[in-house]
């Protein structure tokens, strides 16, 4: 497939959503209707609906392997319908979460095993991996600060957690670096908003040359 596949991962309040939004603007600005920006869940109307289950602040009764499953289904209809189709037409996809979420949120956080949750999600990926992940890392008691000072209007349910589960992510996702530094590319996303975007552009551009073609040297 001629595409290529970006995911974007971190803990909440890390900034994904500033972030990605100036990196399509910039990439749109250089590749047009060639960039396309999606999100996990959702994507496609099926995994929208599924995001909807997920998110909805009454289900706070939902089973962890359940939690699991719906992210799983949402994960492959998006795949179908979105990722796979659009690498075919050679798409440059920005997506906004992807498998390591999975693994970090239901495997650490849930306590539902890393491997288990890794296990489930080979079903649904069918071996299908962005050539690049971006992790934003902050600490968690800094994120969650953000998320009360700047979207304490859209909380979602796991936003709701308590301080140790997001701790917990963070360091799911921290070792997943670790074990995948050629996919995984950790940027500090404590830094000021344009420092961080200028580091994830940078780090774009030196596994794709071709975007963001200004950062050479």
């Amino acid at each position: 497939m001629d595409g290529k596949f970006i995911s974007f991962e971190g803990p909440d309040g890390a900034g994904k959503t500033s972030v990605m939004r100036q990196v399509q603007a910039d990439l749109t600005a250089q590749f047009g209707d060639r960039v396309m920006y999606t999100r996990e869940p959702g994507g496609n109307h099926i995994a929208e609906e599924i995001r909807q289950v997920l998110f909805d602040g009454q289900n706070t009764d939902m089973d962890g392997r359940t939690e699991a499953l719906l992210f799983a289904a949402a994960r492959r209809q998006h795949i179908v319908s979105e990722i796979v189709p659009g690498l075919q037409a050679g798409k440059i996809i920005l997506c906004d979460r992807y498998v390591d979420s999975s693994i970090a949120y239901q495997g650490a956080g849930r306590q539902l095993g890393e491997e288990a949750i890794w296990q489930i999600n080979q079903f649904a990926i069918d071996g299908l991996l962005p050539q690049l992940t971006i992790y934003l890392d902050i600490e968690s008691e800094l994120g969650l600060n953000r998320i009360a000072a700047h979207r304490a209007n859209q909380v979602n349910r796991l936003d709701k957690e308590k301080l140790t589960f997001h701790q917990t992510v963070r360091k799911s996702y921290l070792r997943l670096q670790r074990e995948h530094p050629e996919r995984i590319k950790l940027i500090d996303a404590s830094q000021p908003l344009s420092d961080v975007i200028n580091d994830v552009e940078s780090t774009i551009h030196d596994r794709f040359p071709e975007l963001f073609n200004e950062k050479s040297d």
